[in-house]
């Protein structure tokens, strides 16, 4: 355990847990080194059958944490300190990045992962669910691609499991808009496995139901079906390229400006 994330192992089910509830779970630097590592932990664990991720508090993951949009408004970038010499077309994990693998690490886990979701999952807290193989929502569970709220684009490899999941147009609709839309919507959407009122209960259930089965068929079904939607190399890359590209730029500074000074934003034309 650590301050960010905490494993628990019961009956061959990690139960993952993000504890950062004073914060809402969001995402700074620590959470994504803890994301990053505990996926890369949980590969090489014995014995593991299913793991459960779920938020502590009053949400799942309410995304990017502010103070990093806070750095972005005073002093452009990303808000990391020496983030903006990281080369986000680098694939230092295969064929991911940093930021991609805090997501794109549960996916390539051996076993299935369940997120049991509660409250907001926005940004890159959304993303994080999407690399879950199933997603149990609680009935007032919202969700948004909101990238585009802070000028960006989502960028922590949400857009190739997204085009396995959801029709192209609602893809396009939630992403240019950024909205918030609900549980029940998710579920139309095809982004909910099941609406549950105790989601976490829920997928500790099935996350047993899971490890009662043979260990070497189950992994051996994800790694089938992980490959059906194709190689996802060349839309992590892009994810990386587009986001280079608008980070620190004038309209995306001028987006994060005027959100945290709540005002209408004054975008320069293209």
């Amino acid at each position: 355990m650590n301050d960010r994330v905490s494993v628990s192992m019961s009956d061959g089910v990690a139960d993952v847990r993000l504890v950062r509830a004073d914060k809402m779970n969001a995402l700074d630097a620590a959470m994504f080194e803890a994301l990053v590592d505990t996926s890369d932990r949980l590969s090489r664990e014995k014995g593991l059958r299913a793991v459960v991720l779920s938020g502590e508090g009053k949400a799942f993951c309410a995304g990017l944490d502010m103070g990093r949009f806070a750095a972005m408004k005073e002093n452009g970038g990303n808000g990391i300190a020496g983030g903006e010499k990281r080369d986000l077309t680098a694939r230092t994990y295969g064929k991911a990045n940093f930021p991609q693998q805090a997501v794109w690490g549960w996916r390539q886990l051996p076993v299935p992962v369940i997120a049991a979701i509660h409250g907001v999952a926005f940004g890159g807290g959304f993303q994080l669910a999407l690399g879950a193989d199933m997603r149990y929502l609680a009935p007032d569970a919202r969700m948004s691609i909101m990238e585009i709220k802070w000028g960006l684009v989502p960028d922590m490899a949400g857009t190739p499991i997204l085009a396995s999941l959801v029709r192209d147009d609602i893809l396009r609709e939630l992403t240019y808009t950024g909205r918030i839309f609900s549980a029940q919507e998710a579920m139309s959407y095809g982004l909910a496995t099941q609406i549950c009122d105790d989601p976490r209960s829920v997928a500790l259930s099935v996350a047993l139901e899971i490890a009662n089965k043979s260990p070497h068929a189950i992994r051996a079904a994800k790694r089938m079906l992980n490959k059906l939607s194709g190689d996802p190399g060349p839309a992590l890359l892009a994810e990386s390229v587009e986001q280079q590209a608008l980070i620190g730029a004038p309209n995306q500074t001028e987006a994060v400006r005027a959100n945290l000074e709540k005002r209408a934003p004054k975008f320069a034309e293209v």
